[in-house]
């Protein structure tokens, strides 16, 4: 089957973004390091590209984000930088040298309706909780968004400069580990739908989800014990769960069908446009216009204007 087309809608989209390990194995295992080289990637790239995060959560496995994305350029790079870099600073921490993601990462565009993106964001915060693993969201010992959409406390971590670390140990020199990193501190935006809204009202609608979560966790634990978040540091990193979950993934997250109609129609105009010069490109025309926001094949990115 093949990749679906990266696209984004004009004037930009909410954008739920997935990316597994491979093997569904737990490479990305909560530690303070990890979590520490996550944001200062995190922090780096958001700067570098320019890119809106509005939530985060890292498990063992996976990776959820939910970014504003202006088009499928910007989150091309923003992607390539943060998943490059994670791979290979994760990888060495738990001693994985082989391949590290499972696929290229997963965008799913979110419609602007109110409904949608407050259930993807209740979505995001759940992980860990729904699925048995902690009471409540905030007891993940892993990389979460949820302490800044709480209570505004930034995400602190480094970014480790290795071209450095590499000449000093050339130069057969003793450093400390933050001897050649830069503090990085991360921080989160609102979600298109509370723009309007002040921190405060912010907080208290964060808060009612997480409120939400919890009656849901307890109801679904049933009065066991959840795994805990000192079993979710022991896992042992190269380990994979014996059954993983599968399911195939929506191309949109809407909250009405006309909502979601319209994306679909959207996308299949986009569609067809690129098929069409596709084939005409190969026809040997190489000037044949390609749609407005896409990667056409061996070519620059077309941008709208």
């Amino acid at each position: 089957m093949p990749r679906p087309l990266r696209w984004i809608p004009d004037n930009g989209a909410l954008v739920e973004v997935t990316c597994r390990t491979v093997h569904g194995r737990y490479l990305l295992r909560p530690s303070l390091n990890l979590n520490e080289i996550a944001v200062g990637i995190l922090a780096r790239a958001k700067r570098m590209f320019q890119m809106k995060i509005c939530a985060l959560i890292f498990t063992s496995s996976h990776y959820h984000m939910l970014l504003w994305v202006k088009d499928a350029e910007q989150l091309a790079k923003f992607m390539g930088y943060v998943n490059s870099n994670l791979a290979r600073e994760a990888g060495r921490l738990v001693q994985w040298r082989e391949k590290f993601w499972s696929r290229r990462y997963r965008a799913i565009v979110i419609s602007e309706e109110e409904g949608a993106q407050i259930g993807r964001m209740k979505y995001v915060i759940s992980n860990g909780a729904k699925e048995g693993l902690v009471r409540t969201p905030g007891e993940w010992p892993g990389l979460h968004g949820l302490q800044y959409l709480l209570d505004g406390k930034p995400l602190e971590g480094y970014w480790f400069d290795r071209t450095q670390e590499y000449a000093a140990r050339q130069r057969r020199e003793d450093f400390d580990r933050l001897r050649y990193a830069t503090a990085e501190t991360l921080t989160l935006d609102p979600l298109p739908c509370w723009e309007g809204l002040s921190t405060q009202q912010i907080r208290v609608r964060v808060s009612d989800l997480v409120s939400e979560i919890e009656l849901e966790t307890q109801a679904a634990l049933g009065g066991r014990e959840p795994l805990g978040p000192e079993a979710i540091l022991a896992q042992d990193p190269h380990s994979h769960p014996k059954q993983p979950k599968k399911s195939p993934a929506p191309r949109f997250h809407a909250f009405s069908k006309e909502a979601r109609r319209a994306l679909y129609d959207a996308y299949s105009e986009f569609l067809g446009a690129f098929r069409d010069a596709a084939k005409k490109l190969q026809s040997g025309d190489l000037g044949t216009p390609f749609p407005e926001g896409c990667f056409p094949p061996g070519l620059p990115f077309v941008r709208s204007g």
